[in-house]
C-alpha cells in the first residue's frame, strides 16, 4: 500500500520519520533518500502523533527547518524515552522453540491461547539503531531478539481490536536484548521479568506509518525479517505468522487504562530470530554461543530499514550477600582435609628452582591449580583457570617473574574449562600447546559459557542447591576459548629459555587425554588432573586402569614435588593415595557387580574407608558407574547432568 506517500515537487516520497542527535539537542525530520528534512527545534516525534501525522511530515520535506546528510548524523531511536514500553508475545512458536531449547516439551497451557502475554520493560534503556549494546553486568547469556513495534499515536481507552489498530501511529524495528541466564533465574521468583530484560531495547531506524507497509488479507502486518551475527544469518522470518495481532495486544492492553501517543508495543521474537531458540542440550557442540564483546548483530525488516549494533562488555556486577534460608539443612564447611609441606594458601608459591605452583583452595569444583616455569628471558605457563577474573588475578599475581622472562609457552594439561578457559588472556606470542586428544575435546565440548547453566536453572531441590554450592563463585561471562597452536600425540619436549620441559599424555583416564609437565633439572612434576589431592578424582572418560597405569608412571618419574591439579603441593605420597582410591573403588564396584547389584545401588551402598573424608566423595557415584561400563560395556548410558543429579543426591544422604 503506497496511500502515505506523498508528491513532493511531483516526486514520490516514503515518510520515514527520524530523530537524530544535533548539537542543540536531539531534532526530529522526515528521510528522503540520504537527506534528513528537520522540524523546527524543540519538535518531538512524540508530539507530531496523532492523524495530522503525515501532513507534519509533507510540511517537512516541502519547507523543512534544515537539511541534514543522514550519514553525518547519529540516528537515535524515533521516539526516544517513550512514555511506556510494553514487549508482548504475539508468536507462540517463539514460546515453543524457547521451552524446546531449556529442556522442556514445547507444550503450552491453555491460558496461552486464551489471552496474549506482555509485560513492561525500562523506557529509561531504550537507544538507537547504531548505539553500542553493553551486556548485562553478570550475564554470560546475552542475547537478541528481532520484534516488531508498534507505537500508539492517539490516546485511547478500552478499544476494540479494530480500534486499537487505528490508534497505531507506525512500526520500526525493535530488539529486546536479553540475559538468558539472569531471566532464568528471576524466573523462579514468578514474579515477572527483572534484570534480565531491563538493559536495552532497541527501536529504529525509523518510524513507518501503517499506509507504507503490506498487510495479509487477515490484517496481520506481513513483513520478511532477517537476523545476523557477524554476518552469518541466525534466522529469518515473517511478521504475518503472529498469532495475537497488534490490534489484539493493544486492545487487551487498553482495558482500563488510558494508552498514550509515543507508547511502544513490542511484538515478541520472530520464530527463529534470536540465539535461544538455536540451542539444544542435547547437541551443545552445535551451539555457535552466546553474545560476546565485540559481536555486531544486525536486524532487517522489509520496508523498516536495518539496526546494526555492537555489543560490548558490560561492568562486573557489585555482589550481594545471600540470605540464610532458614529451612535448609546446614551444610558440611568445604575444606581439604590434606597436610602439606607447604602454605595451602592462594597464589603463586615457589615450588623449585625458577619453577612455581599458583594454587587455588580448597580445589573442589573449578578451583585449580596452574605452574609457571622459567628460563633465560623466557617462561611456560600450565593451564590457565576456571573464568576470566581468576586467570587475570593469576597472570598479574605472575608479572614479577613473566616481566623478567615472558610467556613464550602454555601447556594445557587436558581440556576441562577449570584448566583452559583463560586462554584468550595469554599473551598472542604465546604458543598454546597440548595433546591432541585434548585439542579435540575442546574442539567438540559446548561453549564455555553455557556452564552458567549449573549457576541458574532450576533442576529441582537436591540438584540446584548442591550445584549452586560448587559453581556460585565462578564468572563464565565473555569467554571465548583459546585453541592449542600445537599439538603433539604422545611425548614432546619443549626448550625454555635454555632448560628442558617434557610433556607426556598419560591418557586417556580423567579425559581423553591428560598430560604431566615434568621439569627434571628442578625436580617438580605437574600432574594436571590426574591428581586430586584431598579431594576425589573423577572419571569422566577412564578406564581406571588407564588412571592407575598413570600413576605408577607419574612414580617413575621419580619427581620429589608434585603439583596436582586440584589441592596442595604434595610428592609421592600423593601420587600412591589416588592409586590407592582407585584401587579400592575397583574392588568395591567388582564385589558389588559379583553379588548382582546395579551401580546406584554400588555406589549409593559403598565403603569408602579412609577415603570418605575426602572432599567431594560423592564422585564415587561416577567412578563407579564407570567401572560398571568396563565390566559390562553394554551398561545403559547415563548423562551427565544425570550422574550429578545423582552425586547431589548421594551427597544429601551421606550428610543427613
Amino acid at each position: 500500500m503506497l496511500a502515505n506517500t506523498e508528491l513532493v515537487g511531483q516526486k514520490e516520497v516514503v515518510l520515514r520519520f527520524v530523530t537524530y542527535a544535533s548539537a542543540d539537542g536531539d531534532r526530529t525530520g522526515v528521510l528522503d533518500g540520504d537527506l534528513i528534512h528537520a522540524f523546527p527545534p524543540g519538535t518531538t516525534l512524540a508530539e507530531l502523533l496523532g492523524p495530522t501525522l503525515r501532513q507534519a511530515g509533507a510540511r517537512a520535506l516541502a519547507d523543512p527547518a534544515e537539511v541534514v546528510a543522514l550519514a553525518d548524523v547519529t540516528l537515535r531511536a524515533p521516539v526516544p524515552g517513550p512514555p511506556s514500553v510494553r514487549d508482548c508475545l504475539c508468536f507462540l512458536d517463539h514460546l515453543r522453540g524457547g521451552l524446546r531449547a531449556t529442556g522442556g516439551t514445547g507444550e503450552l497451557g491453555p491460558t496461552w491461547y486464551q489471552i496474549p502475554a506482555f509485560y513492561f520493560a525500562n523506557p529509561a534503556s531504550v537507544i538507537g539503531p547504531h548505539d553500542d549494546v553493553t551486556i548485562s553486568p553478570g550475564s554470560a547469556w546475552f542475547d537478541f531478539e528481532l520484534e516488531i513495534a508498534a507505537v500508539i499515536g492517539t490516546a485511547g481507552r478500552d478499544l476494540t481490536p479494530e480500534q486499537a489498530e487505528e490508534h497505531i501511529a507506525g512500526y520500526a524495528l525493535f530488539c529486546d536484548w536479553s540475559a538468558r541466564d539472569l531471566q532464568g533465574l528471576e524466573s523462579q521468583l514468578a514474579i515477572g521479568q527483572a534484570k534480565g530484560k531491563d538493559g536495552a531495547s532497541t527501536l529504529g531506524p525509523w518510524l513507518v506509518t501503517p499506509d507504507e507497509l503490506p498487510f495479509g488479507p487477515d490484517g496481520r502486518l506481513a513483513l520478511r525479517v532477517r537476523a545476523e551475527v557477524n554476518g552469518e544469518t541466525v534466522g529469518e522470518g515473517r511478521t504475518d505468522a503472529m498469532d495475537w495481532t497488534f490490534g489484539e495486544v493493544v486492545s487487551y492492553a487498553s482495558r482500563g487504562v488510558e494508552l498514550r501517543p509515543g507508547d511502544v508495543f513490542g511484538s515478541g521474537t520472530v520464530p527463529g530470530c534470536c540465539l535461544l531458540e538455536h540451542l539444544d542440550f542435547g547437541d551443545l557442540a552445535a551451539f555457535p554461543g552466546w553474545l560476546k564483546d565485540g559481536d555486531v548483530v544486525t536486524l532487517r525488516a522489509d520496508g523498516l530499514g536495518e539496526v546494526r549494533q555492537t555489543v560490548r562488555a558490560g561492568a562486573a556486577p557489585h555482589p550481594l550477600a545471600a540470605r540464610p534460608d532458614p529451612t535448609a539443612a546446614p551444610r558440611r564447611p568445604r575444606t581439604n582435609p590434606a597436610a602439606s609441606a607447604l602454605p595451602y594458601t592462594k597464589g603463586l608459591h615457589q615450588v623449585g628452582d625458577g619453577v612455581w605452583a599458583w594454587l587455588l583452595p580448597h580445589g573442589g569444583y573449578g578451583m585449580s591449580n596452574a605452574g609457571l616455569v622459567a628460563g633465560d628471558g623466557a617462561s611456560l605457563l600450565v593451564d590457565t583457570l576456571y573464568d576470566l577474573p581468576l586467570t587475570a588475578e593469576m597472570l598479574s599475581g605472575m608479572r614479577p617473574v613473566t616481566d623478567r622472562h615472558p610467556l613464550r609457552h602454555a601447556v594445557l594439561t587436558h581440556a576441562n574449562g577449570d584448566h583452559t578457559h583463560g586462554g584468550q588472556l595469554l599473551p598472542a606470542a604465546a604458543r598454546v600447546i597440548a595433546a591432541e586428544g585434548t585439542a579435540h575435546e575442546m574442539r567438540a565440548e559446548m561453549a564455555p559459557e553455557l556452564t552458567a547453566a549449573l549457576q541458574v536453572m532450576d533442576l529441582g531441590p537436591v540438584l540446584t542447591p548442591y550445584l549452586r554450592e560448587r559453581f556460585a563463585a565462578f564468572d563464565f561471562g565473555g569467554i571465548r576459548l583459546r585453541t592449542p597452536d600445537r599439538t603433539f600425540e604422545r611425548r614432546l619436549t619443549v626448550e625454555v629459555g635454555g632448560r628442558e620441559v617434557r610433556l607426556l599424555n598419560l591418557g586417556p583416564a580423567h579425559t581423553e587425554a591428560d598430560t604431566v609437565v615434568h621439569v627434571p633439572d628442578a625436580g617438580v612434576l605437574f600432574a594436571g588432573d590426574l591428581l586430586f589431592i584431598g579431594c576425589t578424582p573423577i572419571v569422566w572418560s577412564g578406564p581406571i586402569a588407564g588412571w592407575i597405569d598413570a600413576c605408577d608412571t607419574m612414580l617413575g618419574l621419580g619427581a620429589p614435588t608434585v603439583v596436582p591439579g586440584h589441592g596442595p603441593v604434595t610428592d609421592a605420597d600423593g601420587i600412591r593415595a589416588v592409586r590407592g582410591y582407585f584401587r579400592h573403588v575397583v574392588e568395591q564396584a567388582d564385589a558389588a557387580y559379583a553379588k548382582g547389584f546395579g551401580f546406584e545401588e554400588a555406589a549409593f551402598g559403598v565403603d569408602l574407608a579412609g577415603y570418605a573424608d575426602w572432599l567431594d566423595a560423592e564422585r564415587v557415584v561416577v567412578n563407579i558407574y564407570r567401572r560398571y561400563r568396563e565390566i559390562h560395556p553394554d551398561q545403559p548410558v547415563v548423562d551427565r547432568l544425570t550422574l550429578f543429579g545423582l552425586m547431589a543426591e548421594w551427597e544429601r544422604q551421606r550428610r543427613r
